[in-house]
């Protein structure tokens, strides 16, 4: 006599589904093992049972048959990413390319060009878009001039800084200069007026003016040398030719 049917649906009873749970996992276990050594398949199982309790099996082990799904799956998604990737980017350049177009349009109707396909509405807005950055626009070179308007200010407060502080520097050193000056002045006239005052008196180099003969003059032959007495001295003038050898000159 054969077994029953099982119906599939949870055991309600507790021994019941924990015999259960192990007569079949043994039996998923062994047949696993079977399946890799007849067939030569890397076979991995995991199984959880519901108290959290891990049973595996694998044949070239766990990890690396884990290894070999993730890599497997990637290439599975990586051959059909390039559809998808290709389809986005059409669609992307369709956009960009009509933004593009909107933007041209645009710019050539701020520019005053193809007008003539605008509405009244069209050209109103228009009209309040040229107002409003008219207004941006005289807002910002108002702005612009104000600050270069500052800097020119900051600019001349310190150079007359600087002017000041030049201007007392000159009239410092022009007034130690001109009391310098008075010093000098004063010190000069009183060394002049005094006469007994030794440091500056000029001494001539001849004791007297008229003993320097100053004229020029020519002799030929040989030179008689003469002794000039002097005021208050006993040597007599003396001819000096007479102790030489030489023959006098020409006597006319």
């Amino acid at each position: 006599m054969g077994r029953g049917r099982v119906e599939m649906k949870r055991i309600e009873n507790k021994i019941n589904r924990q015999v259960t749970f192990s007569k079949r996992r043994n039996g998923l276990l062994k047949k696993a093992y079977e399946l890799s050594v007849l067939c030569d398949a890397d076979v991995a199982l995991i199984i959880f049972s519901s108290r959290g309790k891990l049973y595996e099996f694998g044949s070239v082990g766990i990890e690396s048959t884990i290894e070999r799904y993730n890599r497997c799956y990637n290439c599975s998604l990586s051959n059909n990413k390039p559809e998808e990737t290709t389809q986005s980017w059409c669609q992307e350049v369709t956009k960009l390319k009509s933004k593009y177009e909107s933007l041209v349009r645009t710019n050539r109707n701020l520019l005053g060009e193809d007008l003539g396909e605008m509405g009244v509405k069209e050209l109103q807005a228009l009209e309040r878009q040229l107002e409003a950055a008219l207004t941006a626009t005289r807002q910002r070179k108002t702005q612009v001039m104000m600050e270069e308007m500052e800097d020119l200010r900051k600019k001349e407060r310190q150079l007359g800084d600087i002017n000041k502080q030049l201007k007392i520097k000159f009239e410092t050193e022009g007034h130690a200069f001109k009391t310098f000056q008075d010093l000098w002045a004063n010190s000069a006239a009183s060394v002049a007026g005094d006469p007994n005052n030794s440091e500056f008196l000029v001494e001539p180099s001849h004791p007297n003016v008229l003993d320097c003969n100053t004229e020029p003059f020519l002799q030929i032959g040989f030179q008689q040398h003469y002794y000039v007495q002097g005021e208050g001295s006993s040597v007599s003038k003396s001819n000096v030719a007479g102790e030489t050898n030489f023959v006098q000159g020409w006597v006319l």
